[in-house]
């Protein structure tokens, strides 16, 4: 492979010219840089991208750190949709994509600017992100250029993006409420998540233009998983057999609900409506099929690194962008006890 140093020998001009003629310096005459950029043309140079970076102080790398990522969370498939959105935004610029993870235990041994320069990323995209991780303070202290998916925080140096939340959840409890439920309970994510308490708000909102009471025993938290909404579903479903629907933050707890009323022998949607929440791929395949709140995952990430890198190159533009979702009517909701 061609060197600079090979370019030199080629021309006769020191690698200090050839560097900075490659480089685009304004002290290079054009004949010069004409001489130099055909020698290379020749030789097929390909010049080395962090090594470019560390003399711009650039690396034209993006960083996806995500938080909490295990195998458990696998069938969820929001990190790989965001994921393939943010790598295809990157793809059309001159911009590389690397993935990187945190949790607990590496947040207490390294800092967030540690971490970030020692993968050497200009700009950096955080997900799964908690209110309450050590890492969200540090991220707003930093001056490392960083968008937030799902927590709507903006600064000199940080982004968000995000979809409609409350008002989707709002929508889709309208929905349950428009069939003629009134007993309408709701299995959350957990307290620490900014969607959970978006949701949440949109719930109790529908509920109480409706005139409807809130129960605080009929509002659980599955932890965003299918095995804790099930279990606390049964519990719910057993202590308050008056429940006829159900909103869930996410579709893998609504799985988990319909798993629970499966067992304790409750028809979906004759006796149990249940609404989910992402409209993940497998959610048109539950028994029945699920309605939920569709969000354009892939959309997320690539308007993520869309923002980012408007930032990196630093447009004048709004730091944040909050997408639009919709509601997917499938047949897991139905009037109560047709």
């Amino acid at each position: 492979m061609a060197t600079i140093k090979d370019i030199s020998q080629m021309t006769g001009f020191s690698i200090t010219t050839v560097s900075r003629a490659l480089n685009g310096y304004s002290d290079v005459s054009d004949s010069t840089r004409k001489r130099i950029k055909e020698a290379a043309e020749t030789l097929n140079y390909s010049p080395n991208g962090l090594a470019r970076g560390l003399v711009m102080k650039e690396t034209k790398t993006l960083g996806l750190l995500v938080s909490g990522m295990t195998y458990k969370n696998i069938d969820n498939n929001f990190v790989f949709e965001v994921l393939c959105g943010i790598n295809d935004s990157a793809a059309n610029s001159d911009y590389d994509l690397i993935l990187f993870s945190t949790n607990t235990a590496k947040q207490k041994m390294k800092t967030y600017t540690q971490l970030c320069r020692e993968r050497k990323v200009d700009g950096v995209i955080l997900q799964g992100v908690k209110t309450d991780d050590p890492y969200l303070q540090e991220v707003l202290d930093s001056d490392i250029p960083c968008v937030l998916i799902d927590i709507p925080i903006h600064s000199e140096y940080v982004g968000f993006v995000s979809t409609n939340h409350k008002q989707s959840a709002q929508t889709a409890v309208e929905h349950l409420i428009g069939l003629g439920h009134q007993q309408i309970a709701m299995v959350n994510g957990y307290p620490e998540a900014f969607v959970s308490k978006e949701r949440y708000e949109g719930y109790s909102d529908a509920m109480r233009s409706a005139g409807l009471s809130l129960k605080p025993e009929w509002i659980v938290n599955g932890n965003f998983t299918e095995e804790e909404a099930q279990q606390q579903a049964s519990e719910l479903l057993k202590a308050y057999p008056e429940i006829t629907a159900i909103f869930c933050a996410s579709d893998m707890m609504a799985l988990g609900v319909m798993k629970a009323a499966n067992e304790l022998g409750i028809s979906i949607p004759d006796e149990l409506s249940v609404v989910g929440f992402d409209d993940i791929p497998t959610a048109a395949y539950f028994q029945p099929p699920l309605t939920t709140i569709g969000q354009n995952m892939y959309q997320l990430g690539h308007e993520a690194a869309n923002l980012l890198m408007g930032m990196l190159r630093s447009e004048d533009s709004p730091k944040f962008n909050i997408l639009q979702n919709e509601l997917v009517l499938r047949s897991s909701t139905a009037q109560p006890g047709r």
